[in-house]
């Protein structure tokens, strides 16, 4: 009984009933469906092989176009036969630390519900050179789609579930229903770029592991999933770097990069902001560390750590504040909706200085745009770049 009560056979018992869920709803919505012809699907015995080639040593002469980091080249024949993942980690005081998120090449941070922040990882670049095991896995929230609509077209999108009006009593506003949203773009189809636990996705690219933590934790906060995995299962749907003969980023727009200069006497060495008053587990703060020209994060008055990768500090590069118009609750689920199209003002942190000036985005595909008061557009350094978004009229101190 004993046995049977155990956190080991709960994980066990998940992964049977993971797979058998994700078997049975493929083969019985989808088994008609065969692999796309003409699509090359890289096997793991194939990516084994170009990873025991790579020596992070070796010269890095390769621009990732997601952020600038300079990468080998036995990376970037990695990440060119695939495409950018955005995938939804939550980032409840209860399920700290996270898994991955050192591997991401972009961050974004906005309130999920009830002052509780989540964030949305962009992966390509950094996650090359290792499977990148990420969570906790959680929904997705309207903004986050239109932040991950930037990454080209048709980017995995990962998640479990979302806002949307199950009910059909209008519980859930329209213009938050994230999931009816992805239906509209494309995204939300058998065997699409939407990669969701409560749609046609399950192990091996997701499962549950209750004793990730080594604590009780309650089950939402769980979820992992495997970006080997995923982009496997990407490449057999047809979404390798290409889909239908037209590569991911044939719309995409980069960011401007530049090479680190830190400055001699930094003139912002600390940041520290809110999302909502009296939420001080999820107050977040930024200390500069010279020796690393990045930013070291803590939230919640601690160190934010990595668990994946022997709890190493999450760090970026770049810091950036974009402020937002905080909208609701909205709905009786009690949604919340933050403007990612228009403009607003933004804070841009990097070297140990600061540059106010703006964001504008045009429309839910547009690449968003920082600039400073000149209206030039900002030159990110080249590494990690972690965007706040930070309800307008909130203080920042720096």
């Amino acid at each position: 009984m004993k046995f049977l009560e155990s956190k080991k056979f709960l994980t066990i018992l998940s992964f049977i009933g993971l797979y058998l869920f994700s078997a049975g709803t493929s083969w019985a919505i989808f088994s008609f469906v065969t692999q796309a012809p003409g699509v090359s699907v890289e096997t793991p015995s194939e990516l084994q092989a170009a990873r025991s080639k790579i020596n992070l040593d070796l010269p890095r002469t390769q621009e990732c176009p997601i952020n600038g980091g300079m990468f080998t080249k036995i990376e970037e024949n990695i990440w060119q036969k695939r495409r950018p993942v955005a995938a939804m980690v939550e980032n409840h005081a209860d399920s700290r630390p996270p898994s991955g998120l050192s591997r991401a090449d972009v961050i974004y941070e906005a309130v999920a519900e009830g002052g509780i922040t989540r964030f949305l990882t962009i992966f390509y670049c950094g996650a090359a050179a290792d499977d990148v095991k990420i969570a906790p896995v959680r929904s997705a929230r309207i903004y986050f789609v239109d932040w991950a609509a930037e990454y080209g077209d048709f980017p995995i999108f990962m998640h479990v579930g979302g806002a949307n009006d199950f009910s059909g009593f209008g519980d859930t506003t329209k213009n938050a229903r994230a999931l009816e949203t992805l239906e509209t773009l494309g995204w939300r189809v058998p065997r699409g770029n939407d990669f969701d636990t409560t749609y046609d996705s399950g192990f091996p690219v997701f499962w549950r592991n209750y004793e990730r933590l080594g604590r009780e934790v309650a089950t939402e906060h769980t979820m992992m999933a495997s970006l080997d995995a995923a982009y496997e299962q990407a490449g057999k749907r047809g979404f390798g770097d290409k889909y239908e003969g037209k590569a991911w980023d044939k719309n995409f727009v980069s960011w401007n990069f530049v090479d680190e200069k830190p400055m001699a006497s930094p003139a912002a060495d600390k940041i520290s902001f809110g999302f909502w008053e009296d939420y001080g587990d999820y107050e977040v703060e930024w200390r500069y560390d010279k020796a690393s020209n990045s930013y070291l994060r803590f939230n919640g008055g601690k160190a934010h750590t990595d668990l994946e990768y022997d709890n190493v500090q999450l760090s970026a590069k770049n810091v950036v504040v974009m402020f937002v118009k905080e909208t609701g609750p909205v709905d009786r689920n009690k949604h919340m909706l933050y403007t990612t199209t228009g403009e607003g003002k933004a804070l841009i942190f990097a070297n140990g200085d600061v540059i106010e000036g703006t964001w504008e985005k045009t429309s839910r595909e547009a690449r968003t745009k920082f600039s400073d008061t000149s209206g030039k557009e900002v030159s990110f350094v080249r590494g990690v770049i972690w965007i706040e978004a930070v309800p307008a009229g909130n203080d920042v101190d720096y």
